[in-house]
Protein backbone atom coordinates (compact mmCIF):
# COMPACT_ATOMS: atom_id res chain seq x y z
CA UNK A 1 0.00 0.00 0.00
CA UNK A 2 0.94 3.54 -0.40
CA UNK A 3 2.87 5.74 2.18
CA UNK A 4 4.42 9.15 2.71
CA UNK A 5 7.85 9.06 4.37
CA UNK A 6 10.06 12.19 5.11
CA UNK A 7 13.69 11.05 4.68
CA UNK A 8 15.89 14.13 5.23
CA UNK A 9 15.99 17.23 5.63
CA UNK A 10 13.14 18.83 2.84
CA UNK A 11 13.02 15.22 1.44
CA UNK A 12 9.85 13.49 0.92
CA UNK A 13 9.13 10.20 -1.00
CA UNK A 14 5.85 8.11 -1.97
CA UNK A 15 6.41 4.36 -0.83
CA UNK A 16 5.10 0.66 -0.75
CA UNK A 17 4.76 -0.51 2.78
CA UNK A 18 3.17 -3.74 3.21
CA UNK A 19 -0.88 -3.67 4.23
CA UNK A 20 -1.26 -4.86 7.94
CA UNK A 21 -2.79 -8.49 7.78
CA UNK A 22 -4.75 -10.54 10.26
CA UNK A 23 -5.82 -8.77 13.06
CA UNK A 24 -4.94 -9.70 16.59
CA UNK A 25 -6.87 -9.04 19.97
CA UNK A 26 -8.05 -5.76 20.44
CA UNK A 27 -6.78 -4.29 17.07
CA UNK A 28 -8.66 -2.18 14.67
CA UNK A 29 -7.84 -1.98 10.98
CA UNK A 30 -8.71 1.44 9.99
CA UNK A 31 -8.84 2.50 6.09
CA UNK A 32 -7.81 6.42 5.80
CA UNK A 33 -9.91 8.81 4.06
CA UNK A 34 -8.20 12.41 5.15
CA UNK A 35 -5.19 13.18 7.36
CA UNK A 36 -3.78 16.06 7.96
CA UNK A 37 -0.08 17.95 7.74
CA UNK A 38 0.43 19.62 10.49
CA UNK A 39 3.25 22.16 11.95
CA UNK A 40 5.56 19.33 13.71
CA UNK A 41 5.16 17.50 10.25
CA UNK A 42 6.55 20.90 8.59
CA UNK A 43 9.23 21.02 11.04
CA UNK A 44 10.60 17.44 10.32
CA UNK A 45 10.22 18.31 6.70
CA UNK A 46 12.44 21.25 7.51
CA UNK A 47 14.71 19.28 9.89
CA UNK A 48 13.86 21.32 12.82
CA UNK A 49 11.69 18.53 14.74
CA UNK A 50 14.79 16.98 16.74
CA UNK A 51 11.70 14.33 18.83
CA UNK A 52 10.76 13.17 15.49
CA UNK A 53 12.03 9.78 13.76
CA UNK A 54 14.59 9.88 10.60
CA UNK A 55 12.89 8.53 8.54
CA UNK A 56 8.88 8.94 9.40
CA UNK A 57 5.99 8.11 8.46
CA UNK A 58 4.38 11.29 9.42
CA UNK A 59 0.40 12.00 10.29
CA UNK A 60 -1.93 11.88 13.50
CA UNK A 61 -4.71 14.14 11.91
CA UNK A 62 -7.06 11.36 11.10
CA UNK A 63 -10.33 11.25 9.32
CA UNK A 64 -11.31 7.04 8.40
CA UNK A 65 -13.43 4.22 8.61
CA UNK A 66 -13.39 1.44 10.22
CA UNK A 67 -12.43 -1.83 8.12
CA UNK A 68 -12.43 -4.71 10.19
CA UNK A 69 -11.98 -5.10 14.38
CA UNK A 70 -10.01 -7.95 15.63
CA UNK A 71 -11.34 -10.09 18.72
CA UNK A 72 -12.26 -8.72 21.97
CA UNK A 73 -12.83 -5.25 20.49
CA UNK A 74 -16.85 -3.60 22.05
CA UNK A 75 -19.64 -3.62 20.28
CA UNK A 76 -19.78 0.03 19.63
CA UNK A 77 -17.05 0.11 16.89
CA UNK A 78 -18.24 -1.73 13.88
CA UNK A 79 -16.88 -1.80 10.50
CA UNK A 80 -17.87 1.26 7.88
CA UNK A 81 -18.43 3.86 11.22
CA UNK A 82 -16.35 6.75 10.66
CA UNK A 83 -13.85 7.77 13.41
CA UNK A 84 -10.82 9.42 14.35
CA UNK A 85 -8.03 8.20 17.26
CA UNK A 86 -6.22 8.99 19.90
CA UNK A 87 -2.81 9.30 18.71
CA UNK A 88 -0.71 9.41 21.80
CA UNK A 89 0.72 7.22 23.83
CA UNK A 90 1.36 6.46 27.86
CA UNK A 91 3.20 4.47 29.67
CA UNK A 92 1.02 4.08 32.96
CA UNK A 93 4.06 4.14 35.00
CA UNK A 94 5.84 7.63 34.73
CA UNK A 95 4.57 10.77 37.25
CA UNK A 96 1.77 11.78 34.72
CA UNK A 97 0.17 8.54 34.36
CA UNK A 98 0.44 8.08 38.06
CA UNK A 99 -1.60 11.40 37.93
CA UNK A 100 -4.18 10.65 35.78
CA UNK A 101 -2.65 12.96 33.06
CA UNK A 102 -1.73 10.28 30.84
CA UNK A 103 -2.12 12.98 27.54
CA UNK A 104 1.14 14.29 29.71
CA UNK A 105 3.01 10.92 29.61
CA UNK A 106 6.55 11.28 29.92
CA UNK A 107 6.98 8.47 27.52
CA UNK A 108 4.40 9.71 25.32
CA UNK A 109 5.32 8.16 21.32
CA UNK A 110 2.89 10.53 19.23
CA UNK A 111 1.98 9.04 15.83
CA UNK A 112 3.97 10.38 12.84
CA UNK A 113 6.58 11.93 15.15
CA UNK A 114 8.07 9.37 17.31
CA UNK A 115 6.88 6.26 15.40
CA UNK A 116 5.30 6.19 12.62
CA UNK A 117 2.07 7.96 11.60
CA UNK A 118 -0.89 7.65 9.54
CA UNK A 119 -0.20 9.10 6.22
CA UNK A 120 -0.52 5.80 4.57
CA UNK A 121 -4.01 3.69 3.04
CA UNK A 122 -4.11 1.64 6.37
CA UNK A 123 -3.41 1.45 9.60
CA UNK A 124 -3.94 -0.24 12.54
CA UNK A 125 -4.14 0.65 16.56
CA UNK A 126 -6.08 -0.50 19.76
CA UNK A 127 -9.15 -0.21 19.63
CA UNK A 128 -8.69 1.79 22.86
CA UNK A 129 -7.27 4.73 20.59
CA UNK A 130 -10.19 5.03 18.37
CA UNK A 131 -13.05 7.84 18.77
CA UNK A 132 -16.65 7.74 16.94
CA UNK A 133 -16.71 10.91 14.87
CA UNK A 134 -20.35 10.48 15.62
CA UNK A 135 -22.17 12.92 12.62
CA UNK A 136 -19.23 13.89 11.13
CA UNK A 137 -17.61 12.90 7.85
CA UNK A 138 -14.41 11.78 7.31
CA UNK A 139 -12.64 14.93 5.86
CA UNK A 140 -13.86 17.01 8.81
CA UNK A 141 -12.93 14.24 11.26
CA UNK A 142 -9.50 15.33 10.37
CA UNK A 143 -9.32 18.44 12.03
CA UNK A 144 -10.83 16.70 15.24
CA UNK A 145 -7.10 16.24 17.07
CA UNK A 146 -5.52 19.54 16.29
CA UNK A 147 -8.58 21.65 17.31
CA UNK A 148 -8.71 19.41 20.97
CA UNK A 149 -5.14 20.45 21.97
CA UNK A 150 -6.44 24.32 22.04
CA UNK A 151 -9.68 23.20 23.76
CA UNK A 152 -6.76 21.54 26.23
CA UNK A 153 -5.44 24.78 26.54
CA UNK A 154 -8.19 26.25 27.33
CA UNK A 155 -9.24 23.68 30.52
CA UNK A 156 -5.89 23.95 31.91
CA UNK A 157 -6.05 27.63 31.90
CA UNK A 158 -9.52 27.07 33.58
CA UNK A 159 -11.11 30.07 31.63
CA UNK A 160 -15.03 30.98 32.40
CA UNK A 161 -17.13 33.16 31.64
CA UNK A 162 -15.39 36.17 33.56
CA UNK A 163 -12.71 35.86 31.71
CA UNK A 164 -10.66 38.00 29.12
CA UNK A 165 -9.05 35.26 27.28
CA UNK A 166 -6.03 36.11 24.88
CA UNK A 167 -5.31 33.96 21.84
CA UNK A 168 -1.80 34.29 20.51
CA UNK A 169 -1.84 32.52 17.34
CA UNK A 170 -4.79 31.68 14.87
CA UNK A 171 -3.35 28.73 13.16
CA UNK A 172 -5.58 25.61 13.90
CA UNK A 173 -4.36 24.78 17.43
CA UNK A 174 -5.16 28.70 18.27
CA UNK A 175 -8.17 28.62 16.54
CA UNK A 176 -9.51 25.36 18.83
CA UNK A 177 -8.78 27.64 21.76
CA UNK A 178 -10.72 30.71 20.20
CA UNK A 179 -13.28 28.40 19.72
CA UNK A 180 -13.61 26.95 23.46
CA UNK A 181 -12.91 30.17 24.99
CA UNK A 182 -15.75 31.19 23.65
CA UNK A 183 -18.13 28.24 24.29
CA UNK A 184 -17.23 28.84 28.12
CA UNK A 185 -18.58 32.24 27.77
CA UNK A 186 -15.06 33.86 27.83
CA UNK A 187 -14.27 37.51 26.21
CA UNK A 188 -11.62 36.20 23.18
CA UNK A 189 -9.05 38.34 22.34
CA UNK A 190 -7.28 36.71 18.98
CA UNK A 191 -3.67 37.92 17.82
CA UNK A 192 -2.13 36.81 15.21
CA UNK A 193 -0.22 38.20 11.79
CA UNK A 194 -1.92 37.57 9.06
CA UNK A 195 -5.67 39.63 9.13
CA UNK A 196 -7.43 37.06 7.05
CA UNK A 197 -6.71 34.49 10.40
CA UNK A 198 -7.98 37.57 12.56
CA UNK A 199 -10.69 38.03 10.29
CA UNK A 200 -12.12 34.15 10.70
CA UNK A 201 -11.46 34.10 14.67
CA UNK A 202 -13.28 37.07 14.78
CA UNK A 203 -16.10 34.62 12.61
CA UNK A 204 -15.52 32.11 15.29
CA UNK A 205 -16.32 33.79 17.75
CA UNK A 206 -13.45 35.87 18.71
CA UNK A 207 -14.91 39.66 19.91
CA UNK A 208 -11.75 41.27 19.27
CA UNK A 209 -8.96 41.00 16.84
CA UNK A 210 -5.42 42.75 17.00
CA UNK A 211 -2.43 42.52 14.17
CA UNK A 212 0.75 41.87 16.51
CA UNK A 213 2.77 43.24 13.63
CA UNK A 214 0.91 46.87 12.62
CA UNK A 215 -0.72 47.45 15.93
CA UNK A 216 0.52 48.52 19.29
CA UNK A 217 -0.43 45.32 21.46
CA UNK A 218 0.03 46.80 24.90
CA UNK A 219 -2.25 49.51 23.74
CA UNK A 220 -5.01 48.24 22.32
CA UNK A 221 -4.89 45.24 25.44
CA UNK A 222 -5.48 48.16 28.07
CA UNK A 223 -8.12 50.14 25.96
CA UNK A 224 -9.75 46.61 25.68
CA UNK A 225 -9.52 45.39 29.21
CA UNK A 226 -9.64 49.05 30.71
CA UNK A 227 -6.53 48.75 31.66
CA UNK A 228 -6.22 45.50 33.55
CA UNK A 229 -4.80 43.32 30.80
CA UNK A 230 -6.59 39.88 29.67
CA UNK A 231 -7.14 37.28 32.72
CA UNK A 232 -5.79 34.64 30.62
CA UNK A 233 -3.21 34.60 27.91
CA UNK A 234 -3.08 31.40 25.69
CA UNK A 235 0.19 31.00 23.79
CA UNK A 236 -0.06 29.05 20.19
CA UNK A 237 3.08 29.87 18.58
CA UNK A 238 6.17 29.08 20.25
CA UNK A 239 8.28 32.00 19.76
CA UNK A 240 10.31 34.24 21.92
CA UNK A 241 8.46 36.62 21.61
CA UNK A 242 4.92 35.74 21.92
CA UNK A 243 6.22 33.93 25.32
CA UNK A 244 7.15 36.93 25.99
CA UNK A 245 4.36 39.11 25.13
CA UNK A 246 2.37 36.59 26.93
CA UNK A 247 4.22 37.34 30.68
CA UNK A 248 4.20 40.81 29.91
CA UNK A 249 0.86 41.27 29.10
CA UNK A 250 -1.70 39.21 31.33
CA UNK A 251 -3.47 40.55 33.84
CA UNK A 252 -2.30 40.65 37.70
CA UNK A 253 -3.20 37.16 39.11
CA UNK A 254 -3.50 36.03 35.46
CA UNK A 255 -2.98 32.36 34.23
CA UNK A 256 -0.45 32.32 31.15
CA UNK A 257 -0.80 28.84 29.30
CA UNK A 258 1.64 27.36 26.34
CA UNK A 259 0.97 25.19 23.99
CA UNK A 260 4.34 26.63 21.44
CA UNK A 261 7.41 25.06 21.42
CA UNK A 262 10.23 27.49 21.10
CA UNK A 263 13.01 26.91 19.26
CA UNK A 264 15.31 28.97 21.30
CA UNK A 265 15.99 30.25 24.75
CA UNK A 266 13.89 32.76 26.25
CA UNK A 267 14.43 35.86 28.63
CA UNK A 268 11.67 36.92 30.99
CA UNK A 269 11.38 39.38 33.32
CA UNK A 270 10.52 37.30 36.20
CA UNK A 271 9.77 40.22 38.37
CA UNK A 272 6.04 39.50 36.82
CA UNK A 273 6.15 35.99 37.95
CA UNK A 274 5.97 37.44 41.63
CA UNK A 275 4.64 40.60 41.17
CA UNK A 276 1.75 39.26 39.56
CA UNK A 277 1.51 36.15 40.79
CA UNK A 278 1.15 34.48 38.20
CA UNK A 279 -0.02 30.84 37.13
CA UNK A 280 2.30 29.65 34.43
CA UNK A 281 1.03 26.45 32.62
CA UNK A 282 2.26 23.74 30.13
CA UNK A 283 -0.75 22.51 27.90
CA UNK A 284 0.41 18.90 26.07
CA UNK A 285 -1.63 17.33 23.51
CA UNK A 286 -5.47 16.93 24.94
CA UNK A 287 -7.58 14.51 26.33
CA UNK A 288 -10.68 11.92 25.63
CA UNK A 289 -12.75 14.71 26.80
CA UNK A 290 -11.42 17.75 24.88
CA UNK A 291 -11.96 15.28 21.52
CA UNK A 292 -15.71 14.97 23.08
CA UNK A 293 -15.81 18.65 23.44
CA UNK A 294 -14.63 19.40 19.26
CA UNK A 295 -16.71 16.79 18.38
CA UNK A 296 -19.94 18.25 19.76
CA UNK A 297 -18.73 21.72 18.52
CA UNK A 298 -18.45 20.59 15.21
CA UNK A 299 -21.72 18.40 15.03
CA UNK A 300 -23.70 21.91 15.14
CA UNK A 301 -22.71 22.89 11.76
CA UNK A 302 -21.69 26.37 12.42
CA UNK A 303 -17.88 25.87 12.01
CA UNK A 304 -16.66 27.45 8.23
CA UNK A 305 -14.21 24.07 7.93
CA UNK A 306 -14.16 24.67 4.37
CA UNK A 307 -12.02 27.71 5.48
CA UNK A 308 -9.90 26.07 8.09
CA UNK A 309 -8.87 23.60 4.79
CA UNK A 310 -6.37 25.36 3.05
CA UNK A 311 -5.89 22.19 0.24
CA UNK A 312 -6.17 18.95 -0.18
CA UNK A 313 -3.79 17.10 -1.93
CA UNK A 314 -3.08 13.21 -3.48
CA UNK A 315 -0.36 12.00 -2.24
CA UNK A 316 1.84 12.59 -5.03
CA UNK A 317 1.33 16.14 -4.31
CA UNK A 318 2.55 15.93 -0.70
CA UNK A 319 6.43 17.23 -1.86
CA UNK A 320 5.67 20.00 -3.84
CA UNK A 321 2.85 20.77 -1.52
CA UNK A 322 5.00 20.70 1.92
CA UNK A 323 8.11 22.81 -0.31
CA UNK A 324 5.49 25.33 -0.81
CA UNK A 325 4.36 25.34 2.65
CA UNK A 326 7.62 26.00 3.88
CA UNK A 327 8.17 29.37 2.23
CA UNK A 328 4.31 30.40 3.22
CA UNK A 329 4.20 29.26 6.62
CA UNK A 330 1.95 32.26 7.67
CA UNK A 331 -0.87 31.16 5.03
CA UNK A 332 -2.06 27.54 5.74
CA UNK A 333 -4.36 25.80 8.57
CA UNK A 334 -4.62 22.68 7.22
CA UNK A 335 -3.48 20.44 4.27
CA UNK A 336 -5.20 17.74 4.12
CA UNK A 337 -3.89 14.07 1.97
CA UNK A 338 -6.81 11.99 0.58
CA UNK A 339 -6.20 8.50 0.44
CA UNK A 340 -9.72 7.25 -0.80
Amino acid sequence: MKAIQITHTQQLNIIDVEKPAALKENEVLLKLHYVGFCGSDLNTFMGRNTMALNPVIPGHEVGATIEAVGGSVPETLKPGMVVTCNPYTNCGKCASCRNGRVNACQHNETLGVQRNGAMKEYIVLPWQKIIPAGKLDTKTSALIEPMSVGFHAVSRAQVTDVDVVMVIGCGMVGMGAVVRAVTRGATVIAADLDDEKLALAKQMGAAYAINTKTEDVHQRLQEITGGFGPDVVIEAVGNPFTYQMAVNEVAFTGRVTCIGYAKSEVSFQTKYFVQKELDIRGSRNATPEDFRGVIRYLERGTCPVDKLITKVIRPEKALETMQWWSENPGKVFRILVDFI
